[in-house]
Protein backbone atom coordinates (compact mmCIF):
# COMPACT_ATOMS: atom_id res chain seq x y z
CA UNK A 1 0.00 0.00 0.00
CA UNK A 2 1.38 3.23 -1.34
CA UNK A 3 2.79 5.79 1.93
CA UNK A 4 0.38 8.93 1.67
CA UNK A 5 1.86 12.25 3.66
CA UNK A 6 -0.28 14.84 5.14
CA UNK A 7 0.60 17.24 2.60
CA UNK A 8 -0.36 14.83 0.40
CA UNK A 9 -3.56 14.18 1.87
CA UNK A 10 -4.32 18.53 2.35
CA UNK A 11 -3.19 18.75 -1.22
CA UNK A 12 -5.92 15.73 -2.29
CA UNK A 13 -8.91 17.21 -0.23
CA UNK A 14 -8.55 20.90 -1.07
CA UNK A 15 -9.50 19.64 -4.88
CA UNK A 16 -12.93 17.83 -3.55
CA UNK A 17 -15.73 18.61 -5.42
CA UNK A 18 -19.71 18.03 -4.13
CA UNK A 19 -21.62 15.40 -6.15
CA UNK A 20 -24.81 13.36 -4.61
CA UNK A 21 -25.21 9.47 -4.56
CA UNK A 22 -28.37 7.95 -5.15
CA UNK A 23 -29.77 4.62 -3.72
CA UNK A 24 -32.59 2.98 -6.02
CA UNK A 25 -34.32 0.67 -4.40
CA UNK A 26 -37.40 -1.38 -5.21
CA UNK A 27 -40.46 -0.02 -4.93
CA UNK A 28 -43.64 -0.74 -4.47
CA UNK A 29 -44.59 -1.78 -8.27
CA UNK A 30 -41.66 -3.38 -8.70
CA UNK A 31 -43.94 -6.66 -9.79
CA UNK A 32 -46.71 -4.51 -11.88
CA UNK A 33 -47.33 -6.14 -15.32
CA UNK A 34 -45.32 -4.25 -17.61
CA UNK A 35 -42.37 -3.69 -15.57
CA UNK A 36 -39.22 -4.66 -17.92
CA UNK A 37 -40.50 -1.67 -20.51
CA UNK A 38 -40.09 0.68 -17.08
CA UNK A 39 -36.93 -0.29 -16.58
CA UNK A 40 -35.74 -0.43 -19.90
CA UNK A 41 -36.55 3.29 -20.19
CA UNK A 42 -35.71 3.86 -16.88
CA UNK A 43 -32.27 2.49 -18.04
CA UNK A 44 -32.22 4.45 -21.30
CA UNK A 45 -32.43 7.94 -19.41
CA UNK A 46 -29.69 6.96 -17.49
CA UNK A 47 -27.74 6.56 -20.78
CA UNK A 48 -28.57 10.11 -21.82
CA UNK A 49 -28.09 11.55 -18.16
CA UNK A 50 -24.40 9.82 -18.43
CA UNK A 51 -24.13 11.15 -22.17
CA UNK A 52 -24.98 14.72 -20.84
CA UNK A 53 -22.51 14.45 -18.08
CA UNK A 54 -24.87 14.58 -14.93
CA UNK A 55 -24.79 11.23 -14.23
CA UNK A 56 -20.87 10.53 -13.57
CA UNK A 57 -21.04 6.72 -12.31
CA UNK A 58 -23.97 4.46 -12.95
CA UNK A 59 -23.76 0.86 -10.34
CA UNK A 60 -26.64 -1.63 -11.50
CA UNK A 61 -26.60 -3.78 -8.20
CA UNK A 62 -26.69 -7.28 -8.75
CA UNK A 63 -27.40 -9.31 -6.00
CA UNK A 64 -30.90 -10.17 -4.77
CA UNK A 65 -31.47 -7.34 -1.73
CA UNK A 66 -33.45 -4.02 -1.84
CA UNK A 67 -31.01 -1.95 -3.66
CA UNK A 68 -31.37 -1.96 -7.00
CA UNK A 69 -28.67 0.61 -8.29
CA UNK A 70 -26.31 3.44 -7.30
CA UNK A 71 -25.61 6.53 -9.19
CA UNK A 72 -23.50 9.13 -8.66
CA UNK A 73 -24.67 12.66 -9.94
CA UNK A 74 -22.17 15.80 -10.97
CA UNK A 75 -25.19 17.74 -9.30
CA UNK A 76 -26.26 19.41 -6.20
CA UNK A 77 -29.38 17.77 -4.10
CA UNK A 78 -32.23 19.44 -5.17
CA UNK A 79 -31.29 19.14 -9.09
CA UNK A 80 -30.47 15.82 -8.54
CA UNK A 81 -33.82 15.24 -6.83
CA UNK A 82 -36.02 16.66 -9.52
CA UNK A 83 -34.09 14.21 -12.16
CA UNK A 84 -34.74 11.62 -10.42
CA UNK A 85 -38.38 12.70 -9.53
CA UNK A 86 -38.79 12.39 -13.01
CA UNK A 87 -37.83 8.94 -13.41
CA UNK A 88 -40.05 6.36 -15.28
CA UNK A 89 -39.02 3.61 -12.75
CA UNK A 90 -39.48 6.25 -10.11
CA UNK A 91 -42.89 7.80 -11.11
CA UNK A 92 -44.30 4.06 -11.79
CA UNK A 93 -43.33 2.66 -8.57
CA UNK A 94 -41.00 0.50 -10.04
CA UNK A 95 -38.00 2.05 -7.78
CA UNK A 96 -37.82 4.46 -4.80
CA UNK A 97 -34.96 6.08 -3.80
CA UNK A 98 -32.61 8.44 -1.08
CA UNK A 99 -29.97 10.98 -1.99
CA UNK A 100 -27.26 11.69 -0.27
CA UNK A 101 -24.49 14.88 -0.73
CA UNK A 102 -21.08 13.53 -0.97
CA UNK A 103 -17.91 14.82 -1.99
CA UNK A 104 -15.07 13.25 -4.30
CA UNK A 105 -11.95 13.88 -6.62
CA UNK A 106 -12.22 15.14 -9.81
CA UNK A 107 -10.92 12.66 -12.33
CA UNK A 108 -11.74 9.39 -10.00
CA UNK A 109 -12.89 6.64 -12.44
CA UNK A 110 -13.67 2.92 -12.49
CA UNK A 111 -10.80 1.11 -13.89
CA UNK A 112 -11.21 -0.34 -17.23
Amino acid sequence: MATITDEQMRAQLSTAKPYTVVILKTGPNRQMEGVDGIIWEHGRRNFSLRADGLLSVVLPVMDETEVSGIGIFNLDQDETIKIMDDDPGVKAGVFVYEVHPARSFPGDALPA
